[in-house]
């Protein structure tokens, strides 16, 4: 996937988080757990532009590193979400499978950088 695409598809995966957690119970509890899952799954998005403008091979890994533990962060929310039984289950399952990808991708953007090196 080219980076232009990366960027669009991150930035949208924020987006759809946040008008999902939108469309979650109101309490306590589940606000909590919202606010962990959009500030992890904006965060992907936000390190994957800093890694695409990294100045230097190590800050490049450094900050894919990041995207990789913020995308397996917002999976594990999400699955606590499931777990809790609220929320649409066709787009959670839809994101769930979506952050998968990115710790799919980012794992292998890590190791072949690694490669490279």
């Amino acid at each position: 996937m080219k980076k232009e695409e990366l960027k669009k598809r991150t930035k949208q995966f924020a987006l759809d988080i946040i008008k999902f957690v939108g469309t979650l119970p109101n309490n306590r509890i589940v606000s909590l757990i919202e606010q962990q899952l959009v500030r992890s799954a904006t965060s992907v998005g936000a390190n994957y532009r800093s890694a695409s403008g990294a100045q230097s091979h190590a800050h490049f890994i450094h900050k894919m590193n990041i995207v990789l533990e913020e995308a397996d962060e917002s999976h594990y929310w999400l699955e606590v979400i499931l777990a809790l039984n609220i929320g649409n289950k066709n787009e959670l399952e839809r994101l769930l499978n979506e952050s998968d990808e990115f710790v799919a991708m980012s794992t292998s953007s890590i190791n072949t950088a690694r490669k490279r090196k």
